[in-house]
């Protein structure tokens, strides 16, 4: 689909300059954690979580030499930088740590840890992706009045006007995975081959082991009817416009992107099943032990933030094993074709 005139591009166009170009809002130097939380920022729970799913790999691996941790789409660190924290002495001697993120490196961070743009390749181990695929540019389609799904072309200061119909790769792409046919004028649907191709590069970079994708998702069964492109500045949800100043997301259809094998499920689950689970203490630990129960609360409180339905628990974690060692190691809630 070709940009349109007067400076209209597709939004795929349009997010990619946004924000990873020159002066794009993922290059700018407060990095995603001035912007929005994650869980990553939420507890260092999360980390733990991590390094617990790791650990299980290099079980699975059977402990081999080097094992590799691939953090995708890392920001400024933080993921990466909890997981050695935590991570087992034996473990962490073996552990060899990749930062993917277009990026400048930050300032201070482990020396251990290897800062890259692109995901290692022929590696073992766990490669994981913290609400990456929602910033891989894609395009989105709306019905016209006649019902026919057009590209969304977008202006620099973020107004729409819709071109061409949408046709080959990308109408199949809505044919299988957010069809329009029949839905009223108006509706939209987010073109999400791009996040399929950049998904299956990222898994093929491992020779054996396990890639996580954990993002805010839905499925082929509940599109949302309008989409869900949106904008995110200094902790809040803006309308997006293409100009860097503001991060541009959109849900992602982790059922589009799953390869034969892999299975969804939410991260309420899949967190309580590495043991994160917010539980309160005992009342008995604060009479024996008011400090340790004070730790213990407030670990219960962000456990509870990390696993509510209401909000971080809601993401899917899109798991994907290379291999047959790595089959089962967390519960199979949905698994895909």
């Amino acid at each position: 689909m070709a940009s349109g005139t007067n400076g209209t591009r597709t939004w795929r166009e349009a997010t990619e300059a946004a924000l990873y170009g020159p002066g794009g809002f993922y290059r700018r130097p407060e990095g995603p954690a001035g912007h929005f939380r994650t869980s990553v920022h939420a507890s260092p729970l999360y980390a733990g979580a991590v390094v617990e799913l790791l650990r299980r790999v290099d079980a699975a691996l059977g402990h081999p030499a080097e094992l590799t941790f691939t953090d995708v789409g890392a920001g400024r660190g933080e993921l990466v930088a909890g997981v050695l924290a935590q991570c087992p002495p034996e473990l962490a001697g073996r552990l060899r740590p990749y930062a993917v993120e277009l990026a400048d490196r930050p300032a201070g961070l482990d020396p251990r840890v290897e800062w890259t743009d692109a995901p290692p390749d022929g590696v073992h181990g766990l490669l994981f992706a913290n609400e990456w695929l929602d910033n891989v540019p894609l395009d989105v389609a709306e019905t016209d009045g006649t019902g026919t799904p057009r590209h969304v072309l977008v202006r620099p200061d973020g107004e729409e006007l819709l071109g061409d119909p949408v046709t080959g790769r990308d109408a199949g792409w809505l044919a299988r995975w957010w069809p329009l046919e029949g839905a009223p004028p108006g509706s939209r649907a987010e073109i999400g081959h791009p996040r399929d191709a950049a998904w299956a590069r990222a898994v093929a970079t491992l020779r054996s082991g396990l890639a996580v994708a954990v993002d805010y998702a839905h499925d082929l069964a509940a599109r949302p009817p309008f989409g869900t492109l949106t904008g995110f500045r200094e902790g809040r949800e803006v309308r997006p416009v293409p100009d860097g100043s503001c991060d541009i997301t959109a849900h992602v259809a982790l059922d589009a992107a799953a390869l034969p094998g892999g299975l969804v499920l939410s991260q309420r689950d899949a967190l309580h099943a590495l043991g994160v689970d917010g539980t309160r203490p005992s009342l008995a630990l604060a009479s024996s032990d008011p400090a340790a129960y004070v730790r213990a609360l407030g670990a219960a409180g962000e456990a509870a933030e990390l696993t509510s339905p209401a909000g971080l628990g809601a993401f899917g974690w899109l798991v994907q094993p290379v291999g047959a060692a790595c089959e089962g190691l967390l519960p199979p809630a949905r698994r895909l074709p």
